[in-house]
């Protein structure tokens, strides 16, 4: 059940930008994760009020979560990619770009009725 969901300042790009960078999230993010992509959830929100450091320069919030347990070594290569993917597509640097990291305990995630745990 990986999930990312990225809020952003910037105002909504076209529809086929947010259907491909919801794709390559989903599909980076199973790669990542090790799980089917069959599990993974992505979420958009453009136009959110934000701000980094004080001004209102573009910027970004990414939220990772994923049952079990995530590695220091895969939350270091999420972030380089993620970060990578958000600036490449949504033109928001790195380093305006806050990245969050849970482990969620399989009990605590329903899905289909039941849960994970």
């Amino acid at each position: 059940m990986p999930f990312i969901k990225v809020q952003s300042s910037i105002a909504t790009p076209d529809r086929t930008t947010v259907e491909a960078l919801l794709k390559q999230l989903s599909a980076h993010l199973a790669k990542h994760t090790g799980k089917s992509e069959s599990y993974v959830m992505t979420a958009f929100e453009p136009d959110v009020a934000m701000t980094f450091g004080g001004t209102t320069e573009p910027t970004c919030y990414i939220e990772i979560k994923s049952v079990g347990t995530m590695s220091g070594t895969q939350t270091k290569a999420m972030s380089q990619d993620f970060s990578q993917i958000v600036t490449a597509t949504l033109g928001v640097p790195a380093n305006r770009t806050y990245i969050e990291f849970a482990d969620a305990k399989g009990m605590m995630w329903g899905w289909n009725g039941s849960t994970f745990g």
